[in-house]
This record gives C-alpha cells, sequence and structure tokens, in this order.
C-alpha cells in the first residue's frame, strides 16, 4: 500500500505505446472514480438547503 502512495504524483517514463496506453487508462479510470463518489456529494451538497428555500409561502 505504500508503494501505491509513493507513486501517486511521480511522472512515469512509458517507452512503448503499450505502457502509454496503460498509464492513459489508469488515470482515465481514477478520474471516473473520482467523478462517481464526489458528484453525488456535490448533488447532495446542493440539495441539502432545500428544505427552506424550497418550499412556497401559503
Amino acid at each position: 500500500m505504500t508503494s501505491l502512495f509513493d507513486a501517486i504524483g511521480h511522472v512515469n517514463s512509458v517507452y512503448t505505446m503499450v505502457d502509454f496506453y496503460q498509464y492513459i487508462k489508469t488515470v482515465e479510470y481514477l478520474i471516473c472514480v473520482a467523478f462517481f463518489v464526489g458528484f453525488p456529494m456535490f448533488y447532495r451538497y446542493l440539495l441539502g438547503g432545500k428544505g427552506s428555500a424550497g418550499q412556497t409561502a401559503h
């Protein structure tokens, strides 16, 4: 697990096209995971104040 955290942020040298595609695919998967975790949290944050602002006065 420590090797994973040591590798984050380091630029790796890629020598072949397969290494390049594997590196790009890994980065894309990390972006997708960040989006699938972050977007629901952001959406919930946006709708969090709906209880008082979303009601109409009668």
